[in-house]
């Protein structure tokens, strides 16, 4: 079985270059991926969560 890649709130900003306060705003506005919240609190977003939010953030030129 192949373990899914997760990513943490520092790695998801570093990547897509936003602050943590910019990915809290997307959580509290229900824009950003899908997401799990860990027993410690802490979150994790899974990459193929990633790539369909991406794409679906994606617009026609």
């Amino acid at each position: 079985m192949s373990r899914r890649e997760l990513l943490t709130v520092a790695e998801f900003c570093k990547e897509f270059k936003v602050s943590r306060s910019t990915l809290y705003e997307w959580l509290a506005k229900g824009l950003a991926p899908r997401h799990a919240k860990l027993p410690n609190g802490q979150l994790r977003f899974n990459r193929s969560d990633i790539e369909s939010w991406y794409g679906s953030c994606e617009v026609a030129a």
